[in-house]
């Protein structure tokens, strides 16, 4: 895009899903604001397609019918006729649709890359909104570190994330384990 060319100010999230920008670069809508994605760092990349990779494995071999998906476009419920939201990866059990959104995802998860953490941590707060949602992983990119959020039994969320830096990493909505030397480890980032 060149610098004079304009975002449009306002958008409903019909009127994004059917925008055309042509200048080649991602965005999300939030609040009705078009937001540039900026290219994923090559840590951030390698853990989201390792993530994705293993997440999606797992489902096949236990023959789960829910898919995992990159990138995937999602609607908070929380002002949704102006916000479409992109994850890194989303995991849905419902039957796969046409469509530019994830319908009735259970679990979502971020990469956490110093540049992107203000982003990070308001598409999560989004994220609580979608009631399918039942875990929401954001799994840092310079440190050996996950933070989990799971909804309770009553429907709510807890006040802090869990703090997950060594051990295993449980996502309960899948039933998926990953430890998370095994998770970081080609990536040059050591425990501790």
């Amino acid at each position: 895009m060149s610098a004079s060319a304009k975002l449009p100010i306002y958008m409903s999230a019909t009127d994004f899903l059917d925008w055309e920008p042509g200048d080649g670069l991602r965005y999300e809508l939030v609040d009705g604001e078009p937001r540039v994605m900026a290219p994923a760092g090559t840590i951030h990349a390698f853990l989201q397609n390792e993530l994705g990779r293993r997440i999606g494995n797992h489902l096949l071999e236990r023959g789960r019918a829910c898919e995992a998906l990159s990138n995937p476009g999602v609607t908070p419920h929380l002002l949704s006729a102006h916000n479409v939201r992109i994850p890194d990866l989303g995991v849905t059990c419902s039957p796969l649709a046409p469509g530019q959104t994830l319908t009735d995802p259970v679990l979502l998860i971020e990469i956490l890359s110093p540049s992107n953490q203000a982003k990070t941590w308001s598409n999560v707060w989004a994220y609580t909104s979608i009631p399918s949602v039942q875990e929401i992983l954001v799994l840092h990119s310079t440190r050996m570190q996950a933070e989990l959020l799971r909804r309770t039994p009553e429907g709510g969320w807890p006040e802090e994330p869990k703090q997950i830096t060594s051990g295993e990493l449980l996502l309960a909505s899948i039933d998926f384990r990953v430890a998370m030397t095994d998770l970081y480890a080609r990536t040059g980032i050591k425990f501790g």
